[in-house]
């Protein structure tokens, strides 16, 4: 499908998203014959649905933002018969790490598109009332970081400032979260529950700093979603599992990077993806 008609979506606000790399992608795309016929500025243009890119005789839709747009993109495509190619775009890029790997860049991924060296798949995702992750889900009063990683890049000072006092105070002091079933981990529960969605199930990862240096190690690796460069355990691999707050309070979640919240107790899951992502790792 190397000549497929194929459309480009965007997001100036993604950390790999400045004027010069977008130049540079497009030189990339057009040398590999991959020369998308328009290109949507999400999110000030709405993202394109399965019904648009029907209509429209789309093949491919690319991908080039963070996981977090990477997300919204897939999810408003749920059910499209095409194919989504996920390029690095963003900070982390976890979903393009899981599908290419972690160092590959978009040249390379380019290219092995380019000589059909790659294979559609829908790997699983951690899912759960108020959605689905495809890099990772996490739970817990320890996701007050993401405000401050927000205020980062927007270089607001005085905000990272404010959020980082107020993360720590909430990653400290915040009622914990607990795994009720199956019944695994500390009773008292964690700060933070990291679910990482594989071809095996949920990999649950817990964070449980315990001194003040190890909170500030946990939030400075939350910050640049290095998460397990804090302190943590593996508490196991599920394809099914019940969190609590162990407070009784709303769980506060974010879904590949996007916060959101549900009631104190939640089911969390894994399904499969709703449209075909192309691989080119070994992994799959």
């Amino acid at each position: 499908m190397g000549t497929a008609k194929a459309w480009l979506v965007v997001n100036a606000r993604s950390g790999s998203n400045s004027a010069a790399a977008r130049d540079a992608l497009e030189r990339s795309l057009a040398a590999h014959g991959l020369t998308p016929e328009r290109t949507i500025e999400f999110p000030d243009e709405d993202l394109p649905t399965a019904a648009s890119l029907r209509e429209a005789g789309v093949a491919r839709l690319i991908v080039f933002t963070g996981d977090g747009s990477l997300n919204a993109a897939i999810k408003a495509v749920a059910g499209w018969d095409g194919e989504l190619l996920v390029l690095p775009g963003g900070t982390m890029n976890l979903l393009s790490a899981r599908l290419h790997g972690a160092e590959t860049g978009y040249e390379e991924i380019l290219d092995c598109i380019h000589r059909g060296a790659y294979r559609p798949v829908r790997p699983v995702m951690a899912c759960c009332d108020a959605g689905c992750a495809h890099a990772g889900l996490l739970v817990g009063p320890g996701t007050a970081w993401a405000e401050v990683r927000e205020a980062m890049r927007d270089f607001d000072i005085p905000g990272l400032a404010r959020g980082t006092g107020e993360a720590l105070a909430e990653t400290t002091g915040g009622a914990r979260v607990r795994m009720v079933d199956p019944l695994i981990g500390h009773e008292d529960g964690y700060p933070l529950l990291e679910l990482t969605p594989s071809h095996r199930g949920l990999q649950v990862e817990g964070y449980r700093p315990e001194g003040p240096g190890d909170f500030l190690q946990q939030g400075w690796a939350m910050l640049r979603r290095r998460f397990r460069e804090g302190p943590h355990e593996r508490l196991g691999l599920c394809d099914r599992l019940v969190i609590e707050n162990c407070a009784g309070e709303p769980l506060e979640l974010l879904l590949d990077g996007e916060p959101a919240r549900l009631g104190s107790k939640a089911e969390f899951s894994v399904e499969e993806c709703p449209v075909d992502l192309l691989a080119t790792a070994h992994g799959f």
